[in-house]
């Protein structure tokens, strides 16, 4: 990943950040500082990490990405994370949205068997997981950087390199769940539905037994298939995701934690700050603070 890494260091990467590159969908980022444990949230995507490791906690589960092992996620995926980076070795990678129009031509165009995407007495695969960098994603990989260096090559070779990626990880180790998430049949797909309105729909009033007659599923048969995805009960996920999305808009549009609060569907500021300290690890007000020493 030595070439990746020459070329990555060439772009202005936000320390700490990510930054859009010249390729919708197709982002860098960069840490030059360790990163404690913390909740986030991915949405679908293919992280490659070009030097330096995260370690991702879901549940009682516990997964390394780093330069031999990217990282895919099938869903929008609220997790733990922890970044290891240096001055001397900062992490260095990117992040490649999945598109699903893409993927379902794919998985057509290849014509396997779905029973690929059957996980059988394994029960549901996760929404999130490591697969090993083989030597042909390493090289699609280089080359989409490579030609991210020029506006033209972006935009007329771009899209097909991505889409050569999102092929080679079908070809991988995590492919399984990205076929369950084509399969429109199967409890993967249909949890996904239910994760896309959920997604949609984070700030209004969600019920659960609506979300699984969405997902055609029963009650009890929804809840089981969700926290096998997701290792979050729908209550649970639905919650990470709102604080998530309320740390977001006060961060980057500097809302006040009450206003926030109310923009992503909490009734009580007192509730949202306390499950956000509990998530978090800090109130709004410290959050703020820290942010924004005076």
């Amino acid at each position: 990943m030595s070439q990746i890494v020459e070329l990555l260091n060439k772009f202005p990467i936000t320390d700490g950040g990510s930054s859009e590159s010249r390729l919708k969908g197709v982002r860098f980022f960069k840490s030059t500082h360790p990163i404690p444990r913390k909740p986030l949230v991915y949405d679908p995507g293919i992280c490659i990490i070009a030097q330096g490791h995260k370690i991702g906690y879901l549940g009682d589960r516990r997964f390394q990405y780093d330069a031999n092992n990217y990282l895919v996620v099938s869903v929008t995926m609220p997790f733990e994370c922890e970044t290891f980076a240096s001055p001397d070795e900062p992490l260095l990678g990117l992040y490649i949205d999945v598109d699903m129009a893409q993927l379902h031509d794919l998985i057509g165009r290849l014509g396997v068997q779905t029973e690929i995407g059957n996980p059988g007495e394994n029960g549901l695969p996760r929404g999130i997981g490591p697969a090993v960098m083989d030597e042909a994603m390493a090289d699609a990989t280089h080359r989409l950087i490579r030609g991210l260096r020029s506006e033209a090559e972006s935009q007329i070779l771009g899209p097909g390199l991505v889409r050569e990626i999102l092929y080679r990880a079908l070809c991988g180790t995590q492919a399984p769940v990205l076929y369950s998430l084509a399969m429109h049949g199967g409890a993967f797909s249909q949890v996904a539905r239910a994760l896309r309105i959920m997604q949609n729909n984070y700030a209004g009033k969600l019920d659960v037994e609506q979300l699984a007659s969405t997902a055609r599923m029963s009650t009890s048969a929804f809840h089981r298939a969700f926290k096998e995805i997701t290792s979050d009960s729908p209550i649970q996920y639905l919650k990470k995701v709102r604080l998530t999305k309320a740390r977001d808009l006060m961060v980057q549009e500097n809302l006040k934690a009450y206003i926030a609060a109310d923009k992503v569907g909490y009734e009580s500021p007192s509730q949202f700050s306390r499950e956000f300290k509990r998530y978090f690890g800090q109130s709004p007000a410290e959050m703020i603070r820290e942010l924004h020493p005076t």
